[in-house]
This record gives C-alpha cells, structure tokens and sequence, in this order.
C-alpha cells in the first residue's frame, strides 16, 4: 500500500528527501529550554505538531509573547501549528519550609498546620487552608509526586498529625495529593478564570482543565468560552479517582481528554496505572474523543541523550492503545535535549505505526479475501459506540463506507472535507491506514486538526465547492510530493441537496 504523508514534510537528518510518515501527533510544553522564536522553531523543525503553554508557570505577558512567536514561526515554515492553554487548576503545594528542605524520616511524625508560614520545619503549611478540616484519620497524604507517603494518626481543631510511611526529602512548594479524599475546592481558581479569558482573547486552539471531577465542570468552562466568542476545544485531564469514577460522562463532554499522568498515578494505586490508562483510551476511542497520553514518557532524556528502553516501550504501548497525541513535558520545558526528544518520540512513533499499519494491511488482506467486505473490522481498536457531538449519522456512515472503499482501491490519500473539523475526528478515530488530509477554510479548526491521529491539515480557499476542492488538494498534493499521476484518492464532502451531513464520496484518479 502506497504511503508517505507525514506531520510535517521536513528534511530528514539521514539526508532522506522527506521525514517518514508520522502519524502519532507531539504535543511540546515550552520553557525556559525551549523558549524565543530559535528554541520554538527548532522544535517545529523536530516535528512538534502542538504547543502547551503551562499557566501554573509564567506570567500572562510572558505567555503572550510565546503564543505570538509561535504563531510567527508556524507562518514562516507553512505548517499549521496548535496551542494548548493548560489552566493550572486547584493543585495544593506546600508553602515555605523552613530551610528550603527538609528529609522526612519513615516512622516520624510530621505536622500540617494552619496558617501561611511555619517556623519549624516538621510542621507544614499549605496553599489549601481546608485541608486540615476535610482529611480524616487514616486518610493518606502523598508528598513531593508520590515519593513522600503520610498517614494522617490524628486531627484536631489546628493541626493533622501524621506519621511518615514512605521517607524522602519534601522541598518547598512541592505538590501535595490526597488519594481519595473528597475536597471541596472548587475545579478553577480565580486565575484560572483569568487564564481561560485570556485563551479566548488570544485566539487559543486548546484550553485544558485540570483536576476534572465531573461532567459538570468541563461543561462551564466550554460555556465560559462560547461566551467569549471562542471555540476552543476544551481538554479534559484525568488525574483524580473521582474522575475515573465519573469517565464515561466526562468523556462524553470534552472535546478532548488527557491521561495526566502525573497526578493520577500518585491519586490512585500507581500498579493500577496501565490498566487505567488502557480503559481511559478505550472509553475515548468510543466516544471518538482525541485523547492525548502525558507525563514522563522520554523522563530520562531531561538530563540524557538516550531514553530508557522502559520509555520507549511506554511510547509505542500508549500508541498501540490508541492514544491520538504523546505529550512532553519537561523534557522540552526544562531539559538539555529538547529537539533531541522531539525527534527520537518521533522515531519510536514511527517504528511503532510502522509495525502497527503492516499488521493492519495483512488482516485487511485476509478479510477482502475472504469476504469483500473492507476495511470495517479494526483488531486493535474497538468501533465508536457513539457519535463524536456535531456529526450527522449520515456522515459517520460515509466516513466508514469510503474507508472501506479507500483500503479496497488502495487509494493515495483519504481526503476529508470539514469546516469544524468533526469529521476529520471521525476518520482519524477509524485509523485508516490510507493517509487523511482535512481540508477546511477555517484557521483554527486548522490549527485543530494537528492534534488529530493521522490527519494533515490543508487550508482551502473560502467557499469552495467539490471541483475546486478536489483541484486544489490534487494540486498541492501533486506540489508537495504526496500524490503521482495515476494515484487514486477518496474525498469525503458534502452537497446541498443531501439528507444533511457529508454525503458524497467519491473516487478520483489524479
């Protein structure tokens, strides 16, 4: 089966004419090791399809001048490139210890107490002043990522008492979570309010929501952002038990979801984690919800020219999974090889659709073989039980039956018409492996569409009809290398006097 569309077009550094096809999209967060317009463009170059912009770092000032430079450079090199806005939520942090650090030895007891500061160094203070009022008794607090354990042994009017089950050096700010225990803190902050009206007004592709405990929450945010005459797409991050618990209904109202890592794997058993991870992305892939896969999966190349091979294989599982995007985190923010890890999540990216794609070709082969009937079966993906929210039955039912057809003619390209980029949605969560340009006049259901497993995005010209859009991506795909004469492909699109929905396809010889 012909193949060769990718992420991006660049120039391979094996001085091979173009970058082998990628389809697993890369989500970078920028930092000080990545920032100004030479660190963005060298990641974009390393194959980053979207940006996180991390507001619980940062001022807005700063923000805004990153969101600009990357607008800039995503100009410069013709390629669309999407911005996520990751809101910090309510993440309770430890105030000031005294001396900076202090080691807490397992069997002893540690304080937390009320108030802003503390003058000694076994007793702690917080950025959540209720915390000492909503734990109980035998209630675990995890310190410092999960590498510090508590158990709280007593609570009075003052203080929680608590003794040290897991022992580890416990630094100033660090994160505190509090597995299992139902906090009252409200999902956004005041900054965060502030943070989601300065998304909207700076035209932001992606506005994630952390610490998601309910459908309720994503649904304010995504009206908050209507209001504002924005329509970002509103991320959804797992990272707490109460949202595991309520998954099915957030999924089903997020646009997107993440598997933040993070966090979860210290709010629930971490040995609980694969599996979770597995059924977060399985529920998604129902849903036809792009979900993206975060936190440590290159962790050792902050510092390190190599992964671990654990990393690597931790890579491919979650895009064997079915995850639509890997995101990085420090690794980019913060490490000394950040196009370096760029481009080997690529690699691994790579070898893993690679194998992936020719196991789907040969089941593909036996099922045409013995029944003629496409490509409607998926060994590793389950098939959407629901519709993702704004597509037409009509138009699920032609993506599904040209995907049939595109595995059938061995087409070239899969090409999708889309002006809010749903549909694009719904055959990237088919995972054709026949590869799909969206087309669409609309800048940011563009920028959107970089987050989508598969999909290469194709600005067209305002209002464009079916012969205009199929001239024009023949002729760009013709331009760009994509497609030779005699290639076939299949565009998906609508016409006006249809039932409603994209309800033509058709088939085209370049």
């Amino acid at each position: 089966m012909k193949d060769n569309i990718g992420n991006s077009g660049l120039q391979d550094a094996d001085s091979s004419p173009r970058v082998a096809p990628v389809r697993t999209k890369i989500v970078a967060t920028i930092g000080p090791a990545s920032s100004g317009e030479a660190g963005i463009r060298e990641l974009v170059e390393g194959g980053v399809d979207v940006f996180r912009l991390n507001m619980a770092h940062g001022s807005v000032g700063e923000h805004t001048e990153t969101l600009a430079m990357i607008r800039h450079v995503s100009e410069e090199v013709g390629r669309p490139i999407g911005v996520l806005v990751d809101l910090a939520g309510p993440k309770i942090r430890l105030g000031e210890i005294p001396g900076g650090h202090v080691e807490c030895i397992e069997g002893k007891d540690l304080f937390f107490i009320r108030g802003a500061t503390s003058e000694h160094s076994d007793h702690f203070v917080t950025t959540y002043p209720a915390l000492i009022d909503e734990v109980a008794v035998g209630d675990s607090i995890m310190l410092a990522d999960g590498t510090v354990s508590l158990v709280v042994v007593e609570r009075t009017a003052s203080q929680a008492r608590c003794r040290v089950v897991q022992g580890g050096v416990v630094r100033s700010r660090q994160g505190v979570n509090l597995p299992g225990v139902r906090l009252s803190v409200a999902a956004m902050s005041a900054d965060d309010w502030k943070h989601a009206e300065w998304a909207a007004s700076e035209g932001a592709d992606f506005v994630s929501l952390s610490f998601v405990r309910s459908s309720v929450e994503v649904n304010l945010l995504k009206e908050f952002l209507r209001t504002r005459n924005s329509s970002a797409r509103v991320v959804a991050k797992i990272e707490k038990q109460e949202a595991i618990e309520n998954l099915e209904s957030i999924i089903d109202v997020a646009d997107v979801v993440m598997v933040a890592r993070g966090d979860l794997g210290v709010e629930i058993d971490v040995a609980s984690m694969p599996m979770v991870q597995k059924q977060i992305i399985r529920v998604c892939q129902q849903y036809q919800k792009p979900v993206i896969v975060a936190t440590q999966m290159l962790d050792s190349m902050q510092h390190s020219r190599r992964p671990t091979r654990a990393e690597t294989t931790d890579v491919a599982n979650a895009i064997l999974d079915g995850a639509d995007a890997c995101m990085l985190s420090g690794e980019t923010a913060i490490g000394d090889h950040p196009r370096r890890v760029v481009e080997m999540m690529r690699r691994i990216a790579q070898s893993t659709e690679r194998q992936y794609l020719e196991s789907r070709r040969q089941y593909l082969e036996e099922l045409l073989g013995r029944s003629r009937l496409g490509s409607a079966g998926n060994e590793f993906l389950p098939r959407p039980q629901h519709l993702v929210h704004g597509l037409h039955p009509i138009t699920q039912a032609v993506v599904e039956g040209a995907s049939r057809i595109a595995a059938e003619l061995d087409a070239r390209l899969f090409v999708v018409a889309s002006k809010s980029g749903v549909t694009a949605i719904a055959r990237s969560k088919h995972r054709g492996a026949v590869p799909t340009v969206g087309l669409t006049d609309d800048p940011m259901t563009l920028r959107q569409m970089t987050l989508y497993w598969g999909v290469t995005p194709v600005v067209v010209p305002v209002g464009a009809d079916v012969n205009q859009l199929l001239n024009h991506v023949c002729d760009w795909g013709l331009k760009d290398g994509r497609l030779e004469r005699g290639d076939r492909l299949v565009l998906v699109a609508g016409i006006g006097f249809g039932a409603g929905g994209h309800n033509m396809a058709m088939v085209h010889e370049v």
